[in-house]
């Protein structure tokens, strides 16, 4: 990781289900840090939630509406963000982030997440007949850009509590000075 970044921020990335919101919400606690939810910030911008985002505008509004977002993180502090699974995949969100932001990749099995989404119905992406499946598929596509996070951090058979203490140590290790 490149000592030349001004890390300020603290991002959580990784696929649906793997404690982004849950560990961002304690880690930024612990930090004395705001907490944001990049899907909630698009809801409240777009006026409505995820599910109609895809239904009216299909997962190409859902992305733009994510890129504005993403653009829109540049200027904070102090904040801990949670983003949706698939935004560092698209554009070049993930560059953005890692210009603010330690980038943390939380990290789980195909199985566990199925496990812990499965009753969700509020995931588009989802909304299949083999979840699983969908599941195993989307990790693939999506785990070259998981890699590149500064931190990857296995959330496998953790406690929420555990996982966000191990976050608020990297960030401690990566941005002593903002802490």
């Amino acid at each position: 990781m490149a000592t030349s970044r001004d890390i300020r921020n603290l991002t959580l990335i990784g696929f649906m289900g793997s404690g982004k919101s849950a560990v961002g919400r304690l880690a930024a606690a612990q930090l004395g840090f705001d907490f944001l939810d990049t899907d909630e910030r698009i809801e409240s911008a777009a006026g409505m939630s995820i599910p109609e985002i895809f239904q009216r505008e299909g997962e190409a509004g859902f992305r733009e509406w994510e890129r504005r977002i993403v653009r829109s993180l540049a200027g904070l502090s102090r904040t801990v963000i949670a983003t949706g699974g698939g935004l560092p995949t698209y554009d070049d969100h993930l560059e953005r982030l890692k210009e603010h932001s330690l980038v943390v990749c939380l990290w789980a099995s195909p199985e566990t997440l199925y496990q812990r989404v499965r009753h969700h119905d509020h995931r588009p992406l989802l909304q299949t007949a083999d979840p699983l499946a969908r599941i195993r598929e989307l990790l693939a596509r999506r785990e070259p850009w998981y890699r590149q996070a500064d931190v990857l951090i296995q959330t496998e058979q953790r406690s929420v509590r555990e996982v966000a203490a191990q976050v608020v140590h990297a960030f401690r290790l990566h941005a002593p000075s903002k802490v």
